[in-house]
């Protein structure tokens, strides 16, 4: 089930609770819109697939897949399918590797998108077992697709600069310091992140402004 709007304002007025340069920023830019996936594999097949190319390429590539390999993109069709078949619709050979690691491991069942482990780490750990996913792809998936309110994906760059704006640090905190100092948020550190990048767009839409000639 996926984070609710609802659920999001109720996650960041408790944050704004806990941390009051949160509730300073809440008060400034205001809530974030909900961040919502489709649940199941083709969600995690779309993120391979748009790796380092603009939303117009992929959409391309996704369009030419359907049309050659099969509308839906079956996982089973994906496994099958021949790599000079899936090069011709624009997929690099790394992505073709990911693609069909990703196929193979739903259509032999090793890995199940309705019964994913209750445990976050547990959930991750399979879903990194996966070629091209990492450990960011996994917990985006979980954070955008199931709505589990707590993942906190401290390696994500802007949420690293967002942490380290919002509470006044003179550097970039590392990965596992932005875990760290994440670790009283706790069950909210999925709205943390959603507010994270809603605070650093709005300073960017910001900057953008001001630099804007009159």
């Amino acid at each position: 089930m996926s984070l609710s709007a609802e659920q999001l304002h109720r996650s960041i007025d408790a944050l704004a609770g806990i941390e009051p340069a949160i509730a300073r920023m809440l008060e400034a830019i205001g809530y974030p819109p909900p961040r919502i996936r489709d649940r199941g594999y083709q969600t995690l097949l779309r993120t391979i697939v748009g790796q380092q190319v603009s939303v117009a390429a992929a959409n391309a590539i996704w369009a030419k897949m359907e049309t050659m390999v099969g509308a839906g993109l079956a996982p089973e069709a994906v496994a099958a399918a021949p790599d000079d078949l899936l090069r011709a619709t624009g997929l690099s050979r790394q992505k073709i590797a990911y693609a069909r690691s990703l196929a193979e491991h739903v259509a032999s069942g090793t890995i199940d998108f309705d019964r994913l482990p209750a445990d976050d780490e547990e959930a991750i750990a399979q879903m990194t077992a996966i070629k091209g996913i990492g450990r960011w792809s996994a917990e985006i998936y979980l954070l955008f697709a199931e709505g589990r309110g707590d993942v906190w994906p401290a390696g994500d760059l802007a949420v690293q600069i967002e942490v380290g704006r919002l509470l006044g640090l003179p550097e970039r905190p590392s990965e596992r310091e932005t875990r760290r100092l994440a670790h009283g948020w706790s069950p909210h550190r999925g709205a943390a992140a959603i507010f994270a990048w809603h605070s650093y767009n709005a300073r960017a839409s910001t900057a953008k402004t001001d630099k804007m000639p009159l």
